[in-house]
């Protein structure tokens, strides 16, 4: 019997991505192993957005030298933004030993590959023979099957909005949105294997058919995912200042099925620093629109996005964000230190000019003025009565979620896996909250 390997890092978009390859390796014949070592065919499906996240999978491709030289017939398969769109021939050179390079989100050349021979696998890479194997039902690894209730699906794919310091456009093209039926298809497929909750993926989410002339926008395809049998809740991911719409908050407070949690990056809060990253927004304009998402959507929780040691920040400019956060005391943060990636347009226009201390120092004094913030937040939520999506069992204890996507971990011996029960919240954290049935 024949077995793969999936080694997969970075963003919910290449969980995604992963999911659907393990199904069409599934559908060839081939077994889903957590081993390397015992693998037939090993799939890398990597990141690039930061420099890291770049180095973490060249140390993990190179790990695997060994492994081709001991087996010659080992398949190993290199996906992602890694590769990206266009056809990378230092790639090739660099790593003579990966039979198949894959573009993000394409099984394609694999499954040629395996399939066809070589041949066919790099015709499939230059024409962009994309998605084929995903059409249709998708359904999850045979060894997610039943224990997966929370699942990514995406519905754009690329970007075109060319952030300067974003390398995604260049790795995974112009934005494309998917076709709403396929979508619902999908989403229907997943629901019958006992799925709970999707989470629509985007680099832009709010861009939905903005791209199709006819086809239906973000909150049209929510209205018909809402009414799928079987689903408790739907997400959606990543917004934008520009994109997200009054239609859309209104639509999502509508919408029973459709959560409380809005993540919608301000990335920096100093104008200029703004204008710099092609953001295409102010701090003013990101202030008015996190306080119409709490007019119109009350009790709504919101995720921001924040780089840190941007090229040519100042120290003046770094308190402009610190000020934002600390003023509008988001529910989540997401940081990060400005990293310069190749052929971004900051990394020829702007040099990297904020030492690594600094960025740092900066990162730390956000990170602490967002836990602050969090435990803040959520210690409202003590001795309150919650409903949660629970959906697995991590260390004696179940882990899920609220409708406003706070962690929530409860003891006990019952089988909770994909329920929705009302919980007391006992112990509330920052990042997460403990909580007893009620």
């Amino acid at each position: 019997m024949k077995k793969y390997h999936l080694w997969t890092e970075g963003c919910q978009m290449n969980v995604a991505d992963s999911q659907r390859l393990g199904s069409a390796l599934e559908r060839l014949g081939y077994v889903f192993t957590g081993r390397a070592e015992d693998a037939d065919v090993i799939v890398l499906n990597t990141c690039v957005v930061r420099q890291s996240a770049e180095d973490k999978a060249i140390g993990r491709l190179s790990s695997l030298r060994p492994l081709k030289t001991k087996n010659p017939s080992l398949v190993i398969n290199l996906m992602g933004c890694l590769v990206g769109i266009r056809d990378n021939e230092k790639l090739r050179l660099r790593f003579p030993y990966v039979d198949v390079f894959s573009p993000p989100s394409d099984p394609g050349p694999l499954i040629s590959f395996l399939t066809q021979g070589e041949a066919r696998a790099l015709d499939a890479r230059q024409t962009g023979e994309r998605f084929a194997v995903m059409d249709g039902d998708i359904l999850l690894p045979e060894h997610e099957r039943g224990k997966t209730v929370s699942v990514f699906l995406p519905v754009v794919l690329g970007c075109s909005h060319a952030c300067t310091f974003c390398i995604i456009p260049s790795r995974r093209g112009a934005e494309r949105s998917r076709p709403a039926d396929e979508i619902e298809a999908e989403a229907r497929s997943l629901a019958v294997q006992g799925v709970k909750e999707i989470t629509l993926l985007g680099q832009i989410v709010d861009r939905y058919g903005k791209d199709q002339p006819d086809g239906l926008d973000l909150a049209a395809l929510l209205r018909r995912l809402n009414r799928v049998d079987g689903l408790e809740r739907i997400r959606f991911l990543t917004s934008h200042p520009n994109y997200f719409s009054e239609e859309l908050m209104d639509t999502t407070a509508e919408l029973p099925k459709v959560m409380p949690h809005i993540e919608i990056p301000v990335q920096a809060g100093a104008d200029g620093i703004l204008k710099k990253m092609r953001r295409g927004y102010t701090q003013a304009d990101y202030r008015s629109v996190v306080a119409n998402i709490r007019l119109r959507l009350p009790g709504c929780s919101i995720a921001t996005d924040i780089i840190v040691g941007f090229p040519g920040e100042t120290e003046a400019q770094f308190m402009e964000t610190y000020n934002l956060l600390e003023d509008l005391r988001l529910d989540v943060a997401h940081l990060a230190r400005y990293s310069p990636r190749p052929g971004t347009v900051a990394e020829r226009l702007y040099p990297d000019d904020v030492p690594e201390e600094e960025k740092m120092r900066s990162f730390r004094l956000l990170e602490d003025l967002q836990e602050k913030i969090g435990s803040e937040i959520n210690a409202h939520y003590l001795d309150q009565k919650v409903e949660v999506l629970f959906e697995e069992k991590v260390k004696g204890r179940w882990r899920g979620r609220t409708p406003t996507n706070k962690l929530v971990f409860v003891e006990s011996d019952q089988d909770l896996r994909g329920k929705v029960l009302p919980v007391m919240i006992t112990w509330a954290g920052p990042w997460s909250m403990q909580a007893r049935i009620s």
